[in-house]
C-alpha cells in the first residue's frame, strides 16, 4: 500500500524513539536536589536554535541535563543562515557527515531524505539543498522534542550570584531577566563579531552596498549592474543569486590573480586534528590556525559554473579595488585594472572577531582574555587577526583576563570565535561530532562539581527501598513443620 510523506515521517520518528531506547540514548534525571529550582535558575541557557544549538540541547537531554532554555532571535523556521542570507543552492559540506543525531541512525539526514524521497533519490544526491536541510532540521528539533523561544534577543550578560544575568529582548521591545548556571553561545559565523566592512565602503551611503550577512530580498538588482568585492565562496553565491534575479551585468572584483581551489576542511576531517587540536600546547595551535585561515574558500563546483555560463558575468581577477565614492547615482570603482561603475554593490568580504560588534559581548571587552592576553608568538610569527580571536578553555570557556573577571568561564562560545583555541569544530557540520561532545561534556562536568556538596548530602540522605527484609507467610509455616 502506497504511503505520504507524512506518514513515512511519523514511521521514521517512531523508529527514532525506538532506537535510543535500545541504545539508552536518553539517560536517567540526576537525583533532585532539595533546593534544585532556586530562584529559576536554568542549568544552561543555549543563544542559537540552528545547527549547533540544536545539537547542543539534545546532548544535553541525552545527559539527562534539567532546566535547559534555547532562544533564537528569528522566528520559528527561520533560525540559522540556511534560507534567510544564504544564497548557495546547496550546503558546501559532504551529505554523509554525521550531524545532530549524534549517532542514533533514524535521526541522520539520510534517513528523512530517504523517508521522504526514497533510496535512489538518496543515492543519486550529490549535496543536500539548503532549503532541505532547513527542514530536516525543523523535523529534527520536532522528533526530539526541543522547546525554542523564538524571536528573543539576548541584549547583555551579567554576573549574578551563582550564575548570569541575562537580559532577553523580544521581538515586540519588552525586556525581562533570565538567570542561567552556563550560558552557550551557538551563534554561528558572526558569534564572536560581525560582518567585515571595508572602511571605503562604510564611506559610501548604506543604500549603496550590501553584505552578504543581510537577509534581505534581491529582487531590486533586476536590470542593473552589479559589482562585487571578493573571490570567495560567498561572492560567487552573491554571483548566481544576483544573475538569475535579472541583475544585467554583474563584475567580481578580486585582489588574487587567482580563485582558491582547496577546501581546508577536508583535510581537517579526522579524529587526531579535530579531535585533539584542543589538546596541543599553545605555538602549535598558533601555527595550525595561522596556516588554516591561509586557505581562502573555494565556491562550490555548481556555484562557479552557474556563475561563468551567464553571459552578464565578468570576473576581474588581480584588480582589488584601491577607491570607492559615488558618481552621480552610481559607484564608482577605482581598481588596478581602471575605472568601473556600478548600480550597487555587493560584499563578498567575510567577518572579523570584534566583540564590539555585538551588544550582547560588548560588556565582555575589558573582562574576556584573548589570545595576545596569553600568549606571545615567536618573532616573524605575529598575526594581529589571530591575536584578537579570545583564548578559550577546554570547554569552550572564556577565560578572564583579571581574577576579578572569572564569573566570564560560565559562557561557553560555540561559534566561529573558537577555532583558534579548539580548532573547526564548533562552525559547521565537519566537526560537530567533535565539538558538541567536548562542550556538552564540560558543562556537565561543571554542573556537578559546583553541586557535589549538595548531592553528597543527598546521598547521605538516600534510602530508597530496594529490598524487603519481611518474610512471606508461607515460607514461615513450611519452616514450623519442618522443625
Amino acid at each position: 500500500m502506497k504511503t505520504t510523506p507524512d506518514e513515512r515521517l511519523r514511521a521514521l520518528e517512531l523508529r527514532a524513539h525506538d532506537e535510543m531506547a535500545r541504545v539508552e540514548a536518553l539517560c536517567a534525571d540526576w537525583p533532585k536536589l532539595v533546593d534544585e529550582d532556586r530562584h529559576g535558575l536554568h542549568s544552561v541557557v543555549i543563544c542559537g536554535a540552528g545547527l549547533s544549538g540544536l545539537s547542543i540541547a539534545f546532548a544535553l537531554k541525552r545527559r539527562g541535563i534539567r532546566s535547559v532554555h534555547v532562544i533564537d532571535q528569528s522566528e520559528e523556521g527561520r533560525e540559522g543562515p540556511w534560507i534567510t542570507c544564504a544564497r548557495m543552492q546547496t550546503l558546501r559540506s559532504p551529505k554523509y557527515l554525521s550531524g545532530p543525531d549524534l549517532g542514533i541512525p533514524s535521526l541522520t539526514l539520510r534517513s528523512w531524505y530517504e523517508a521522504l524521497n526514497g533510496a535512489d533519490a538518496w543515492d543519486a544526491l550529490d549535496k543536500v539543498s539548503r532549503q532541505d536541510w532547513m527542514a530536516y532540521l525543523m523535523w529534527f528539533r520536532g522528533t526530539v522534542g526541543i522547546d525554542v523561544e523564538n524571536s528573543t534577543m539576548l541584549s547583555s550578560i551579567d554576573p549574578t550570584e551563582g550564575g548570569l544575568a541575562l537580559t532577553l529582548t523580544k521581538g515586540d521591545g519588552t525586556s525581562r531577566t533570565m538567570t542561567c548556571r552556563h550560558l552557550v553561545m551557538a551563534t554561528g559565523i558572526d558569534g564572536c563579531g560581525g560582518p567585515r566592512i571595508p572602511a571605503m565602503v562604510r564611506a559610501l551611503p548604506k543604500s549603496a552596498w550590501t553584505h552578504s550577512n543581510e537577509p534581505i530580498s534581491i529582487d531590486f538588482l533586476g536590470g542593473r549592474d552589479v559589482a562585487i568585492l571578493g573571490g570567495g565562496t560567498s561572492s560567487f553565491d552573491w554571483a548566481v543569486a544576483a544573475l538569475e534575479t535579472g541583475a544585467r551585468e554583474v563584475t567580481m572584483f578580486a585582489r588574487s590573480a587567482d580563485l582558491p581551489r582547496t577546501e581546508v576542511l577536508a583535510w581537517t576531517n579526522f579524529p587526531g586534528f579535530l579531535g585533539h587540536f584542543a589538546d596541543l600546547p599553545d605555538l602549535e595551535r598558533w601555527r595550525f590556525a595561522h596556516l588554516y585561515f591561509n586557505f581562502k574558500v573555494p565556491p562550490t563546483q555548481e556555484q562557479y559554473d552557474r556563475a561563468c555560463r551567464h553571459p552578464g558575468f565578468i570576473m576581474q581577477l588581480g584588480c582589488g579595488v584601491r577607491e570607492l565614492s559615488m558618481d552621480g547615482g552610481k559607484i564608482r570603482l577605482t581598481t588596478a585594472n581602471g575605472i568601473f561603475h556600478a548600480d550597487h554593490l555587493l560584499l563578498g568580504t567575510g567577518y572579523e572577531i570584534n566583540f564590539a560588534l555585538r551588544p550582547e559581548l560588548v560588556g565582555l571587552i575589558e573582562a574576556t582574555a584573548v589570545w595576545k592576553d596569553r600568549f606571545q608568538p615567536p618573532q616573524g610569527e605575529e598575526n594581529a587577526m589571530l591575536a584578537g580571536h579570545p583564548y578559550l578553555g577546554p570547554g569552550f570557556e572564556l577565560m578572564p583576563r583579571h581574577a576579578e573577571a572569572g564569573w566570564v568561564s560560565r559562557i561557553h562560545m560555540f561559534n566561529a570565535g573558537a577555532l583558534a583555541s579548539l580548532g573547526p569544530i564548533s562552525n559547521g557540520v565537519t566537526g560537530l561530532k567533535y565539538g558538541v561532545p567536548r562542550i556538552v561534556g564540560a558543562l556537565v562536568k561543571a554542573l556537578f562539581i559546583e553541586d557535589s556538596n549538595r548531592y553528597l548530602e543527598a546521598l547521605a540522605a538516600y534510602d530508597e527501598p530496594h529490598f524487603d527484609p519481611g518474610i512471606d507467610e508461607d515460607v514461615t509455616t513450611s519452616r514450623e513443620v519442618l522443625a
